[in-house]
């Protein structure tokens, strides 16, 4: 049986300036191919190389730039009807994402990519994004002789509007986007720290729960989407979605980037090379899906991988020379998107959110669940909620295995959540009224999961003073003299 020709085309992430970055990686697929016994040979490999570090150019740019190059350095393939394998790491997951979205999804045109294989993806964004556009990133990029690549920063910022509007396509549609017309997607990325590269002046790299760059929630495409309305002082769910199911792996000892723990940089090309095993042998599962049942297959299994992985890395012992040892505990997180607008659409940029507990009670949430919140800065009615799933739920005691003394007690949870929203202004001609989401069971279950990301969109009633307009009459042969500029907003409001 003649073997399957594949050939590879790989993307880089933000901000690299040279080819170095992909290390050897390309290299180890085309060995492990030929010495293992598949039906598979690496026939071409293609190395992407796109401009991130100029700030004009927008995500969307890269996007429509990779079809301009498929089309011209894949064109004999293209032209007889073959496709090639896409694997990513980094921003490049969002930039074929694009891609894929704006020229094929949903389209009958078969895709040309059969297969979409994206390391450490900041599919939901990246924390250290808005620290990018910060001054001390605009010096570095300066001495470096580039630009911190504005543009591509605006989509990885989290909440951004475009990581928006593409994840909630793939939230209410992607179950259309799989299969062999279309393509297969993959998740794989890591949850581990490389110490070496921890910034003390910068706690993100060092935030459990992600690689040093990218958070596994934010990496992962198991996402949901849920619509609050304002009805008086009360919100209700109208609106909830799930997205399909797609095959997410976590990797073992794996950080974002480095020669050393790094998911794709860390790879070398000799097959004895056993500490990126784990990330090869995950690599040639994706490859080998072939339809909707393998692919279904390979998803389950990939689940439950990662509870063992997550049981096995959840304590991490630092040990050092003449202090305490210190223990890391890697719990699993998730993260929260919420978005405030009106029912007429406009954006609701001042507001206070609040979580309650049971009781409705703030005070009944567990200790230590809430990790982190930021605010998009350029859609500030958008703002980003990090925590702690095991601490939120509840959990039993973490025990260092080595000397199997009790590092953290059991952990109770809670098993009912609510939010509540203070909008403002809440006086004036146009205005909002706070309203509230009592804890429920119903809202803990649909937003709360662990490794994944919530879309929560929150519409609130816009309440608009009857004084905005109103009819004078004239009576008589006299116009009215009366000078409105004056004009109190009263307390009567437009139906």
């Amino acid at each position: 049986m003649s073997k399957q020709n594949l050939t590879l085309v790989f993307v880089h992430g933000y901000s690299v300036v040279d080819l170095t970055t992909y290390g050897e990686l390309p290299l180890r697929l085309k060995n492990e191919a030929a010495a293992r016994n598949i039906n598979l040979e690496v026939e071409e490999i293609f190395l992407g190389k796109y401009i991130s570090f100029q700030d004009e150019v927008k995500l969307a740019d890269v996007s429509r730039a990779f079809q301009s190059a498929i089309h011209i350095q894949l064109k004999k393939l293209l032209d007889k009807g073959g496709r090639f394998m896409c694997i990513t790491h980094s921003t490049g997951g969002p930039v074929v994402r694009e891609w894929f979205q704006f020229y094929y999804a949903g389209k009958k045109e078969v895709c040309p990519m059969s297969h979409l294989i994206m390391l450490a993806p900041a599919n939901f964004g990246s924390a250290l994004a808005q620290l990018g556009k910060g001054r001390l990133s605009r010096m570095k990029t300066w001495f470096q002789g580039v630009e911190p690549g504005q543009g591509v920063l605006d989509w990885l910022e989290l909440g951004s509007k475009d990581a928006w509007e593409v994840n909630e396509d793939w939230i209410f549609k992607g179950e259309n986007y799989i299969g062999n017309d279309q393509t297969f997607p993959f998740v794989l990325t890591g949850q581990s720290i490389d110490r070496k590269f921890y910034d003390h002046l910068n706690a993100y790299t060092g935030e459990l729960g992600s690689d040093g760059v990218i958070r596994v929630a934010a990496a992962n495409l198991n996402s949901r989407y849920i619509n609050l309305v304002q009805t008086a002082d009360r919100l209700n769910i109208s609106k909830y979605q799930e997205a399909p199911k797609t095959a997410f792996r976590i990797i073992s000892g794996k950080a974002h980037g480095g020669d050393t723990m790094g998911i794709q940089n860390s790879v070398k090309k000799r097959l004895t090379d056993k500490k990126s095993q784990e990330t090869v042998d995950s690599i040639f599962r994706c490859i080998q899906v072939n339809d909707k049942a393998s692919y279904t297959k390979l998803t389950k299994a990939f689940a439950e991988e990662n509870i063992i992985v997550q049981e096995r890395e959840l304590v991490e012992k630092q040990e050092k020379r003449f202090v305490k040892d210190r223990f890391f505990i890697h719990d699993r997180y998730f993260q929260v998107i919420f978005k405030v607008t009106d029912e007429q659409g406009y954006p609701v940029n001042d507001f206070d959110l609040l979580l309650l507990g049971p009781n409705h009670d703030p005070g009944n949430l567990p200790e230590g669940f809430f990790k982190d919140r930021q605010r998009n800065q350029i859609c500030p009615n958008v703002i980003t909620y990090y925590f702690n799933f095991d601490l939120m739920v509840g959990c039993e005691a973490v025990i260092d295995p080595e000397s199997k003394k009790v590092i953290r007690e059991a952990q109770p949870g809670i098993s009912e959540l609510g939010v509540q929203v203070i909008p403002r202004p809440q006086d004036g001609f146009v205005r909002y009224m706070p309203c509230t989401l009592h804890a429920h069971t119903e809202l803990m279950d649909k937003m709360v999961d662990p490794n994944s990301t919530t879309m929560l969109e929150i519409k609130l009633k816009r309440l608009v003073s009857d004084k905005v307009f109103q009819l004078v009459p004239v009576e008589g042969d006299k116009m009215p003299k009366e000078n409105f500029k004056k004009t109190k907003c009263g307390e009567g409001l437009v139906e």
